[in-house]
Protein backbone atom coordinates (compact mmCIF):
# COMPACT_ATOMS: atom_id res chain seq x y z
CA UNK A 1 0.00 0.00 0.00
CA UNK A 2 2.82 2.08 0.25
CA UNK A 3 4.11 1.79 -3.23
CA UNK A 4 0.57 2.65 -4.21
CA UNK A 5 0.11 5.56 -2.10
CA UNK A 6 3.44 7.03 -3.28
CA UNK A 7 2.74 6.15 -7.20
CA UNK A 8 -0.66 8.23 -6.70
CA UNK A 9 1.07 11.47 -4.87
CA UNK A 10 4.23 11.32 -7.92
CA UNK A 11 1.13 11.62 -10.25
CA UNK A 12 -0.56 13.81 -8.68
CA UNK A 13 2.48 16.43 -8.47
CA UNK A 14 3.03 15.74 -12.09
CA UNK A 15 -0.67 16.70 -13.15
CA UNK A 16 -0.45 20.20 -10.67
CA UNK A 17 2.79 21.22 -12.58
CA UNK A 18 1.22 20.15 -16.36
CA UNK A 19 -2.40 20.25 -15.77
CA UNK A 20 -2.75 18.24 -19.08
CA UNK A 21 -5.21 15.49 -18.09
CA UNK A 22 -7.41 17.88 -15.89
CA UNK A 23 -7.43 20.74 -18.84
CA UNK A 24 -8.23 17.87 -21.63
CA UNK A 25 -10.93 16.25 -19.70
CA UNK A 26 -12.13 19.85 -18.73
CA UNK A 27 -12.58 21.66 -21.92
CA UNK A 28 -13.65 18.77 -24.07
CA UNK A 29 -17.07 18.36 -21.46
CA UNK A 30 -17.37 22.25 -21.88
CA UNK A 31 -16.98 21.80 -25.56
CA UNK A 32 -19.22 18.79 -25.99
CA UNK A 33 -21.98 20.08 -23.83
CA UNK A 34 -22.03 23.45 -25.52
CA UNK A 35 -22.09 21.79 -29.02
CA UNK A 36 -25.23 19.17 -27.77
CA UNK A 37 -27.08 22.00 -25.93
CA UNK A 38 -27.10 24.63 -29.00
CA UNK A 39 -27.98 21.29 -31.22
CA UNK A 40 -30.98 20.43 -29.59
CA UNK A 41 -32.08 23.93 -28.84
CA UNK A 42 -35.58 24.40 -27.84
CA UNK A 43 -36.27 21.00 -28.06
CA UNK A 44 -37.66 19.03 -24.70
CA UNK A 45 -35.36 15.48 -24.85
CA UNK A 46 -36.63 12.68 -22.91
CA UNK A 47 -35.20 11.15 -19.57
CA UNK A 48 -33.87 8.57 -21.83
CA UNK A 49 -32.09 10.89 -24.82
CA UNK A 50 -30.17 13.17 -21.68
CA UNK A 51 -29.22 9.95 -19.67
CA UNK A 52 -27.97 8.78 -23.28
CA UNK A 53 -26.19 12.28 -23.70
CA UNK A 54 -25.04 12.61 -20.05
CA UNK A 55 -23.02 9.39 -20.64
CA UNK A 56 -21.51 9.69 -23.86
CA UNK A 57 -20.53 13.19 -22.67
CA UNK A 58 -18.75 11.60 -19.63
CA UNK A 59 -17.61 8.78 -20.98
CA UNK A 60 -15.42 11.01 -24.07
CA UNK A 61 -14.09 13.36 -21.77
CA UNK A 62 -12.66 11.48 -19.66
CA UNK A 63 -11.10 9.11 -22.50
CA UNK A 64 -9.76 12.12 -23.47
CA UNK A 65 -7.50 12.32 -20.23
CA UNK A 66 -7.25 9.33 -18.80
CA UNK A 67 -4.64 7.37 -21.29
CA UNK A 68 -2.22 10.07 -20.43
CA UNK A 69 -1.35 8.30 -17.17
CA UNK A 70 0.70 5.69 -18.55
CA UNK A 71 1.62 7.71 -21.91
CA UNK A 72 3.47 10.36 -19.73
CA UNK A 73 5.74 7.74 -18.47
CA UNK A 74 6.69 7.17 -21.69
CA UNK A 75 7.42 10.37 -23.16
CA UNK A 76 9.22 11.10 -20.16
CA UNK A 77 11.41 7.86 -20.27
CA UNK A 78 10.22 7.06 -16.49
CA UNK A 79 8.87 3.85 -17.23
CA UNK A 80 11.54 1.41 -17.26
CA UNK A 81 12.91 3.07 -13.59
CA UNK A 82 9.35 2.91 -12.23
CA UNK A 83 9.43 -1.25 -12.87
CA UNK A 84 12.59 -1.36 -10.99
CA UNK A 85 11.03 0.17 -8.12
CA UNK A 86 7.89 -0.78 -7.44
CA UNK A 87 5.62 -3.99 -8.19
CA UNK A 88 3.42 -4.10 -11.43
CA UNK A 89 0.33 -4.32 -9.12
CA UNK A 90 1.65 -1.31 -7.03
CA UNK A 91 2.08 0.43 -9.99
CA UNK A 92 -1.57 -0.16 -11.58
CA UNK A 93 -3.34 0.19 -7.95
CA UNK A 94 -1.95 4.29 -7.85
CA UNK A 95 -2.33 5.01 -11.81
CA UNK A 96 -5.67 3.28 -11.29
CA UNK A 97 -6.81 5.64 -7.91
CA UNK A 98 -5.09 9.01 -9.68
CA UNK A 99 -7.61 7.64 -12.79
CA UNK A 100 -10.61 7.56 -9.95
CA UNK A 101 -9.94 11.01 -8.48
CA UNK A 102 -9.74 12.28 -12.28
CA UNK A 103 -13.03 11.23 -12.59
CA UNK A 104 -14.33 12.36 -10.07
CA UNK A 105 -13.15 16.07 -10.52
CA UNK A 106 -14.70 15.87 -14.06
CA UNK A 107 -18.09 14.74 -12.60
CA UNK A 108 -18.17 17.77 -10.00
CA UNK A 109 -17.84 20.23 -13.05
CA UNK A 110 -19.65 18.26 -15.39
CA UNK A 111 -23.00 17.31 -13.44
CA UNK A 112 -23.90 20.72 -12.16
CA UNK A 113 -23.17 22.41 -16.10
CA UNK A 114 -25.23 19.08 -17.16
CA UNK A 115 -28.27 19.98 -14.85
CA UNK A 116 -28.42 23.44 -15.71
CA UNK A 117 -27.48 23.53 -19.01
CA UNK A 118 -29.95 20.68 -20.34
CA UNK A 119 -32.60 21.04 -17.85
CA UNK A 120 -31.93 17.65 -16.49
CA UNK A 121 -34.11 16.56 -13.41
CA UNK A 122 -32.98 14.05 -11.22
CA UNK A 123 -35.67 12.73 -8.85
CA UNK A 124 -33.46 9.65 -6.91
CA UNK A 125 -30.59 11.06 -5.99
CA UNK A 126 -29.51 7.56 -4.68
CA UNK A 127 -29.92 5.90 -8.01
CA UNK A 128 -28.05 8.91 -9.28
CA UNK A 129 -25.15 8.76 -6.95
CA UNK A 130 -24.81 4.69 -6.81
CA UNK A 131 -24.68 4.82 -10.31
CA UNK A 132 -21.98 7.20 -10.69
CA UNK A 133 -19.99 5.79 -7.51
CA UNK A 134 -19.85 2.03 -8.83
CA UNK A 135 -19.44 3.69 -12.53
CA UNK A 136 -16.72 5.44 -11.77
CA UNK A 137 -15.13 2.22 -10.19
CA UNK A 138 -15.41 0.16 -13.54
CA UNK A 139 -14.22 3.21 -16.07
CA UNK A 140 -11.44 3.62 -14.03
CA UNK A 141 -10.52 0.11 -14.03
CA UNK A 142 -10.71 -0.67 -17.58
CA UNK A 143 -9.35 2.80 -18.57
CA UNK A 144 -6.27 2.13 -16.46
CA UNK A 145 -5.33 -0.79 -18.45
CA UNK A 146 -6.36 0.07 -22.08
CA UNK A 147 -3.72 2.95 -21.04
CA UNK A 148 -1.04 0.46 -20.69
CA UNK A 149 -1.57 -1.45 -23.25
CA UNK A 150 -1.29 1.39 -25.84
CA UNK A 151 1.27 3.35 -24.03
CA UNK A 152 3.72 1.78 -26.62
CA UNK A 153 1.77 2.49 -29.84
CA UNK A 154 2.60 5.23 -31.73
CA UNK A 155 -1.05 6.28 -32.55
CA UNK A 156 -1.83 6.76 -28.53
CA UNK A 157 -4.66 8.95 -28.77
CA UNK A 158 -6.67 7.34 -31.02
CA UNK A 159 -6.03 3.93 -29.88
CA UNK A 160 -7.53 5.01 -26.84
CA UNK A 161 -10.80 6.10 -27.33
CA UNK A 162 -11.16 2.78 -30.13
CA UNK A 163 -9.83 0.25 -27.54
CA UNK A 164 -11.74 1.69 -24.47
CA UNK A 165 -15.17 1.60 -26.12
CA UNK A 166 -16.09 -2.05 -26.56
CA UNK A 167 -14.68 -2.57 -23.09
CA UNK A 168 -16.29 -0.21 -21.19
CA UNK A 169 -19.71 -0.35 -23.09
CA UNK A 170 -21.49 -2.75 -20.21
CA UNK A 171 -20.59 0.32 -18.14
CA UNK A 172 -22.34 2.90 -20.57
CA UNK A 173 -25.62 0.82 -20.79
CA UNK A 174 -25.93 -0.29 -17.24
CA UNK A 175 -25.36 3.50 -16.88
CA UNK A 176 -28.21 5.29 -18.77
CA UNK A 177 -30.21 2.86 -17.77
CA UNK A 178 -29.51 3.48 -14.33
CA UNK A 179 -29.47 7.42 -14.54
CA UNK A 180 -32.90 6.92 -16.70
CA UNK A 181 -34.42 5.05 -13.89
CA UNK A 182 -33.39 7.85 -11.23
CA UNK A 183 -35.01 10.74 -13.23
CA UNK A 184 -37.81 9.39 -13.09
CA UNK A 185 -38.50 8.77 -9.13
CA UNK A 186 -38.37 4.93 -9.19
CA UNK A 187 -37.40 3.01 -6.09
CA UNK A 188 -33.73 1.57 -5.24
CA UNK A 189 -35.17 -1.70 -5.54
CA UNK A 190 -36.10 -1.06 -9.34
CA UNK A 191 -32.78 -0.14 -10.60
CA UNK A 192 -31.43 -3.28 -8.90
CA UNK A 193 -30.32 -5.15 -12.00
CA UNK A 194 -28.72 -2.25 -13.08
CA UNK A 195 -27.11 -1.07 -10.45
CA UNK A 196 -25.91 -5.09 -10.35
CA UNK A 197 -24.46 -5.18 -13.45
CA UNK A 198 -22.16 -2.53 -12.76
CA UNK A 199 -20.56 -3.40 -9.41
CA UNK A 200 -20.12 -7.31 -11.27
CA UNK A 201 -18.32 -5.50 -14.66
CA UNK A 202 -16.43 -3.37 -12.04
CA UNK A 203 -15.13 -6.56 -9.98
CA UNK A 204 -14.38 -8.28 -12.60
CA UNK A 205 -12.54 -5.47 -14.64
CA UNK A 206 -10.74 -5.03 -11.48
CA UNK A 207 -9.64 -8.49 -10.77
CA UNK A 208 -8.88 -9.51 -14.90
CA UNK A 209 -6.47 -5.96 -14.78
CA UNK A 210 -4.65 -6.59 -11.53
CA UNK A 211 -3.69 -10.34 -12.75
CA UNK A 212 -3.11 -9.48 -16.44
CA UNK A 213 -1.27 -6.05 -15.76
CA UNK A 214 2.14 -7.78 -15.12
CA UNK A 215 2.55 -9.32 -18.41
CA UNK A 216 1.33 -5.89 -20.46
CA UNK A 217 3.84 -3.69 -18.38
CA UNK A 218 6.54 -5.72 -18.23
CA UNK A 219 6.00 -6.56 -22.07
Amino acid sequence: MKQVWLIFLKDIQQEFKTRYAINAILLFAIVTLSAVSFSIGTYTATARILASLFWIILFFSSMSGLSHIFIREEETHTADTLKLVARPTSIYLGKFLFNLILLMLLEVILIPLFIAVMNFKILNYQIFLLTLLIGNFGLAAGGTMVAAIISKASTKGALFTVLSFPILLPVLISGISATRKASESVRLMEAQNELQALFAYGIIIMVASVLLFDFVWNE
